[in-house]
């Protein structure tokens, strides 16, 4: 698998990281990150998987984020609506784990949901410095973001013997999924949070399809699934589309 960084040049944050990674095809454009829509044919991009470095906007200060790319509902920040791009849950949880190693001291790494623009046909995923502009000026923040694209992409190999699996339900960063990524034999691809439910079988079946690899289970956050008519929703779809599922607080992590 083949990577490249595209950064916006209307975003520091993106651009300091780019400017640090070594031996990688980096792309710019000069289209709002969110809202570069098709830059990977735009740029004729040939490289299998694109990594969008990018400043993360938020109420939570130094933060490192890393999500896959998507709408579940509308596509309020770029994107299409009801649609999510193409992502690997391999890849995903390699960079997760390079990106806990290379934490800077007083700063936090935390997987998000599957959230916003832009709609790709590659498979993709956004990796962020948050979230004050203080932060995306932060080259220390930018290098250790650069080195960690760097080491991951170097570490992704076909048989990694983890069992791929999307996630539902809990908060916008994931606690508990963030300890499966890091830390269980499972890797995590797209996440639907608990405020995209009701769930329906077309999210379902996105969040599935999107995954490059065959998505082996489907991983619950049980008390972040609703009330219990959503919990009810959430199993009898899974029942119909015969998707195993698990409880966050029976994997071993």
């Amino acid at each position: 698998m083949n990577f490249a960084v595209v950064s916006s040049e209307q975003d520091e944050a993106g651009m300091n990281i780019a400017s640090f990674v070594k031996g990688l095809p980096k792309y710019i454009t000069d289209k709002d990150i969110v809202h570069a829509e098709s830059v990977d044919k735009d740029q004729n991009i040939k490289e299998d998987f694109i990594v969008f470095a990018s400043r993360h906007k938020g109420a939570q200060e130094k933060i490192l984020s890393l999500h896959a790319l998507g709408n579940w509902k509308k596509a309020e920040f770029g994107g299409r609506e009801g649609k999510v791009c193409k992502t690997s849950a391999k890849v995903l949880k390699i960079f997760f784990q390079e990106l806990n190693k290379n934490i800077p001291e007083g700063w936090q790494a935390t997987l998000e949901c599957t959230h916003h623009g832009p709609y790709i046909e590659k498979p993709c995923l956004f990796i962020e410095i948050g979230s004050s502009e203080k932060d995306w000026k932060d080259k220390v923040a930018a290098k250790a973001v650069a080195t960690t694209i760097e080491n991951a992409v170097k570490l992704i190999r076909d048989n990694l013997g983890y069992k791929p699996a999307i996630a539902i339900g809990g908060p916008h960063y994931c606690p508990n999924f963030n300890k499966i990524q890091l830390n269980s034999e499972y890797a995590i691809s797209h996440i639907i949070p608990e405020y995209a439910l009701p769930l329906t079988e077309e999210m379902l079946k996105e969040a599935v399809s999107k995954t490059i690899e065959l998505v082996e289970i489907v991983l619950l956050d049980w008390k972040g699934l609703g009330k219990s008519d959503e919990r009810k929703q959430v199993i009898n779809l899974l029942n119909k589309l015969n998707l195993k599922y698990k409880r966050t607080n029976e994997v071993e992590k």
